[in-house]
């Protein structure tokens, strides 16, 4: 239920997960599959690493900018560079607020071709970046949000390629490609893309088809994971997630994000700032942080070096697969801490220690 007059939005995957006993919880307006019975994170964590489960992601949003030049309009307003990529291509990008360089929101962006471009942002913040790109967008450009046109499943894990393969869908093109295929009848869009650092596929659907391909994965003896395991799997990997390791707050520059800005590119949205920002240094930065002993950080706890407050955490969580307290952190780059200096995490009323190192906290291959 929602905590407010809202209701909460579902899944069109919902009867399937209240079948399964899943245990549901809010993300961005959506209620969602937190874990199942039978399962529950870690084990669900276990099977990603270890072999293939599969997330229902139908809260992400979906966006579509079509129209002549549609991908060079784009171009000029995220923060990747688009034109490193040919159609049939993903990149994950950024989009930032022009005046400050603040992140509204990280998305993925599909290069369907030089006048096609189809997004998918997060739960949360569609609206808003569909409303400033429909804001900017010249004539004969459309922004559409499609939203809950499609339902996003991700089947992650070293054994997603045989599953997937197994449905007769593609599986061989490169990471971050996509391609058309057909289940069932179904026609779907096969992404080599994910959050949880495994070998995996996203597969795009339309919104009243989700359930036939869900059935066919869950025939094929997938586990079916929710959103704990997928938030402890991408916290072990480093992965940053919008309103905790970026926001409007959080500029890819603090969030160590630069990757994912086209700085050579003579326009997006935050530019100037961004790069001023990057010339200056920033005043403080994204790192890892591993407990040395007991405990289990969380999101806004105080880091210290000795007695002098040096940052915050802004992720934190139980490395199932190391089996430490693991946290991401923004720390004070005038407190010149490097890879390996000790640092501790306030956590309920006590001093943890913790190492400062530089993710992933794990070792796997996306590839």
């Amino acid at each position: 239920m929602s905590t407010d007059a809202t209701p909460l939005l579902r899944s069109p995957l919902h009867e399937r997960h209240l079948a399964l006993g899943a245990k549901f919880a809010a993300f961005g307006g959506w209620e969602m599959p937190l874990e199942y019975a039978g399962g529950g994170v870690l084990r669900e964590h276990a099977a990603v690493r270890e072999a293939v489960g599969v997330f229902d992601v139908s809260h992400l949003g979906k966006a579509r900018v079509a129209g002549p030049g549609a991908a060079d309009f784009v171009n000029a307003c995220l923060s990747n560079d688009l034109g490193r990529i040919e159609p049939g291509r993903a990149q994950y990008t950024l989009c930032c607020d022009e005046a400050t360089g603040g992140v509204v929101d990280d998305l993925i962006a599909y290069l369907i071709g030089p006048d096609e471009v189809f997004l998918i942002p997060n739960a949360a913040n569609t609206a808003e970046v569909v409303r400033r790109l429909a804001a900017a967008a010249p004539a004969g450009i459309t922004v559409t949000d499609e939203h809950r046109a499609y339902a996003v499943l991700a089947v992650q894990g070293p054994g997603s390629a045989e599953t997937v393969a197994a449905l007769g869908l593609p599986v061989e093109h490169g990471y971050m490609s996509f391609s058309t295929a057909r289940l069932d009848g179904v026609e779907l869009i096969v992404c080599r893309t994910g959050y949880t650092g495994e070998h995996g596929y996203e597969l795009v659907v339309p919104w009243d088809d989700a359930t036939r391909v869900w059935d066919a994965l869950a025939g094929a003896g997938v586990r079916p994971c929710g959103l704990g395991a997928r938030d402890t799997l991408r916290t072990e990997m480093g992965y940053p997630l919008h309103g905790q390791e970026l926001s409007l707050e959080i500029t890819p520059v603090q969030a160590r994000s630069g990757w994912a800005v086209g700085w050579s590119k003579p326009a997006f949205w935050g530019r100037d700032a961004l790069l001023a920002e990057k010339e200056q240094g920033p005043r403080r930065s994204l790192r890892g942080l591993e407990l040395t002993g007991r405990g289990i950080p969380r999101g806004h706890m105080h880091v210290y070096a000795g007695s002098t407050l040096v940052g915050e955490t802004t992720s934190g969580t139980f490395s199932p697969t190391k089996k430490v307290g693991i946290a991401l952190a923004l720390l004070d780059t005038s407190a010149g801490l490097a890879e390996g200096d000790v640092v501790e995490v306030g956590i309920r009323g006590r001093r943890a220690e913790a190492r400062v190192v530089k993710p992933p906290f794990v070792q796997t291959s996306v590839r």
